[in-house]
């Protein structure tokens, strides 16, 4: 696409050589001559002033001299929609590999892709355009929507539903058992793992992330949430919509998780939790069981507490060797009184 053509794509202010052609996308300091890329802080901005790239997306009312800019309203959502029109996805034909297994009552619709050794149980539906990879298992009954991505060796248990548009990638395991038992009479007995996973439209989640099935109830993954590799969403687990949650994070059963709610890397949320819109979590915060995290909190630390109280905390904290140091000089001097 040449920069004028981007120009009239996203809409921006052009300032600088519109016939310069673009092929592809790159950070800010690897983009050549033929790169788009964006600066969107005043430390991009003064790097960018040196880069080599054939147009920065930068934001309203700005222009860096020497270089060809567009200035628009979010430089990063321009990046995705330009990168989106500059690199499209993978496309499949819409075709069936002879080595997989596909159920006689099987519901495949338009355009459905299916890979090498993948499996469809009886009575599962799959919607158009949907992606079924390399030796993808759909269980009994299941329902993906359309426009899905089921990278290699996702597992979809029976009876699980999956929205539109929503992306899995390899060694996912959707609708396993949850994690419940009961011990009587000397001995462990697995309580009944019976309800169901609800996946809704947009959601994608990363390489070898696990959601369990409810065990009476509805595990729900809310529309347009995010969840990153190696993190295990237990039984009964709500999940609203438009959350991110970072690798390695484990969510216990039966929490509760508002609305555009940010979990960094190793948080763990014990049983029971509630939280509430819009809160964030720092990376490897423990919430203990039972814990209400209110509307628009951020929170750190184990257990989790207020940022702030988290920051004196850490601050008292680095001083306790030297504080440690001086209680001992003082006890040394009362002990020679």
């Amino acid at each position: 696409m040449t920069v004028s053509e981007i120009a009239r794509l996203l809409g921006g202010t052009l300032h600088g050589d519109g016939s310069r052609e673009i092929r592809g996308v790159a950070g800010l300091e690897g983009a050549g001559p033929h790169d788009l890329t964006y600066a969107d802080s005043a430390r991009a901005l003064e790097q960018a002033a040196h880069a080599r790239a054939g147009l920065i997306l930068v934001r309203e009312g700005t222009a860096i001299e020497g270089q060809t800019t567009l200035a628009v309203a979010h430089p990063k959502l321009a990046f995705i929609q330009s990168a989106e029109a500059l690199c499209p996805p993978v496309t499949y034909p819409p075709e069936i590999h002879p080595t997989a297994v596909i159920a006689p009552d099987a519901e495949l619709a338009a355009g459905v892709s299916i890979g090498p050794n993948a499996v469809v149980e009886r009575g599962a539906k799959v919607g158009a355009g949907t992606r079924l990879s390399a030796g993808v298992v759909l269980g009994q009954d299941v329902r993906v929507g359309s426009r899905c991505v089921l990278h290699p060796r996702v597992t979809v248990y029976p009876g699980a539903q999956i929205g539109n548009r929503v992306v899995l990638h390899a060694g996912v395991v959707i609708g396993s058992d949850g994690f419940g038992y009961v011990f009587a009479e000397g001995r462990q007995h697995k309580f009944p793992q019976l309800g169901k996973v609800v996946i809704e439209d947009d959601v994608e989640i990363g390489s070898n992330s696990t959601v369990d099935r409810g065990s009476l109830g509805t595990t729900i993954i809310g529309e347009g949430t995010k969840i990153d590799n190696l993190c295990q969403i237990a039984h009964n687990v709500k999940i609203g919509r438009h959350c991110v949650i970072a690798a390695q994070t484990g969510i216990s059963g039966s929490v509760e998780i508002g609305d555009r709610v940010v979990m960094g890397g190793q948080v763990g949320i014990a049983d029971h939790v509630r939280i509430e819109d819009d809160v964030m979590i720092g990376g490897r915060g423990a919430a203990f069981p039972g814990k209400i995290i209110r509307q628009g909190s951020a929170v750190w630390g184990n257990p989790v507490r207020p940022l702030a109280e988290y920051k004196r905390l850490n601050a008292h904290l680095s001083r306790l060797p030297s504080l440690a140091q001086k209680v001992k000089e003082l006890s040394e001097k009362i002990v020679d009184l």
